[in-house]
């Protein structure tokens, strides 16, 4: 069967059923109550074509909501299109009768949200994907003040768990000969270090010791889902400046290279928010660079430590710690802090204490970041003072970066230590800051 035909009547049926609502007059604003009635009449089609119609024509009144519209049918969509709790209830009373493989299948299909069904249908439409991924961007927005639309939210994540798993997923280089389309959309989700400019972007991606990777989804085109950027080194670097400026921090020949270093990952779609990628990328960057580069002995990352610099202040005016480690911590307000030495000296362990031992209400350690490299098996491995001076990196950390490294034969056991008893595994040298940041705490000396 010739399937361009087929998709080609399928988008012809949607334009002409786009025609014929604007002649009608379906063009104005709709409310969320024709929306709610667009996704019944789809949830009862039983046709394939008048399906792919339908779906589109639900996704094009969605995209026309005011937001207060959009936030009272996500208030619908909890209440109406849950799972039926009588339905439930027969099933259940079935299988404790009967005890099969039947009617537990029946079970398990009453026991699912008919939201699920609806966004399985939704998705039919021609960018049916993207048009998910922008709704749960919305209803991201709101769940904060509305914690009741929580249940929506775990459907999208159970749905778009299976349509973006990693067999889904496309790698590709990004370079300068990469579509300007794709480019521009590389400098906007740029999370970590800003890009400036196209002269910016050109230094990242176009000189000989950069490479730069990316995921793509067969149904989202063109529109990248989280990126990477890579700086090819001698040695581990400490400082992201000069990555960024291109005045040193590489080299010139690829081959003299031993270390990539990871220096900016960035999530694309919010829409996405809680589907792993980034373990699934770096693992596929580390392989394809060692295919390229075989003499690459050690792949790192260059990361920001957001959050610690607010800890600190939390830490200075923290009464159960000794009173001059908190009056050595009230000189990061002093103009010209970074050439206080004895800072160093304190902030450092600090941090070692601040990224082993702080952890959140699951247990695991309070910084974002390293959760998600410990997550992914990598090792915490060196504290780099000043290791970014910008404004940003000064307000977020106090100018510290941190080197996680990702030791292949390693990855496997730290993830699963990790996984299972919050490990973190890290180098001699944190450790020892760790111990040093203990007895700072108890006010002993650390000599």
């Amino acid at each position: 069967m010739n399937m361009s035909f087929l998709q080609e009547l399928f988008n012809n049926i949607t334009h002409r059923d786009a025609l014929l609502r604007r002649r009608s007059g379906e063009s104005t604003t709709p409310d969320h109550g024709q929306l709610v009635a667009a996704c019944q009449a789809l949830l009862e089609s039983d046709g394939e074509a008048s399906s792919i119609a339908l779906a589109s024509r639900a996704l094009a009144m969605y995209r026309r909501l005011p937001p207060t519209e959009k936030e009272r049918f996500f208030a619908r969509l909890a209440a109406e299109f849950a799972a039926e709790p009588a339905r439930i209830d027969a099933a259940y009373a079935d299988y404790r009768e009967a005890r099969d493989n039947t009617s537990l299948q029946a079970l398990f299909e009453a026991c699912e949200p008919r939201r699920q069904e609806l966004f399985r249908r939704l998705n039919l439409a021609s960018d049916g994907t993207v048009e998910l991924v922008r709704m749960r961007e919305d209803l991201l927005a709101l769940l904060r003040d509305h914690p009741g639309l929580e249940a929506i939210d775990a459907d999208f994540a159970h749905l778009f768990g299976s349509w973006f798993n990693r067999g889904f997923l496309v790698l590709k280089r990004i370079d300068w000969n990469t579509p300007a389309s794709i480019l521009e959309k590389i400098i906007r989700y740029e999370a970590v270090h800003e890009i400036q400019d196209w002269d910016d972007l050109r230094r990242r991606l176009d000189a000989r010791d950069r490479r730069c990777f990316a995921f793509f989804h067969p149904a989202i085109g063109d529109e990248p889902l989280i990126f990477v950027e890579v700086a090819l080194c001698k040695g581990l670097p400490n400082r992201i400046q000069p990555i960024l400026t291109g005045e040193g921090g590489g080299v010139e020949d690829p081959e003299d290279a031993d270390s990539a270093a990871f220096f900016g990952i960035s999530n694309c779609q919010t829409g996405l928010r809680g589907i792993s990628f980034g373990n699934f990328l770096i693992k596929q960057v580390v392989q394809e660079l060692k295919q390229e580069l075989p003499q690459l002995k050690y792949f790192v990352t260059l990361s920001p430590v957001p959050g610690f610099r607010r800890w600190l202040e939390e830490c200075r005016h923290d009464e159960s710690l000794p009173r001059a480690l908190r009056e050595t911590l009230g000189e990061l307000d002093a103009a010209d802090w970074q050439r206080a030495a004895k800072l160093e000296a304190v902030v450092k362990p600090l941090a070692a204490r601040y990224l082993v031992h702080e952890k959140n209400a699951h247990g695991k350690p309070l910084n974002p970041v390293a959760r998600f490299h410990l997550g992914n098996g990598a090792e915490l491995h060196r504290i780099n003072w000043l290791g970014d001076v910008s404004a940003k990196g000064l307000k977020q950390a106090a100018g510290l970066m941190v080197n996680y490294l990702y030791v292949l034969d390693d990855i496997e056991r730290n993830h699963e230590n990790y996984t299972a008893n919050a490990t973190v595994a890290s180098s001699s040298d944190v450790r020892d800051l760790a111990r040093k940041a203990r007895k700072m705490a108890k006010g002993e000396s650390s000599k």
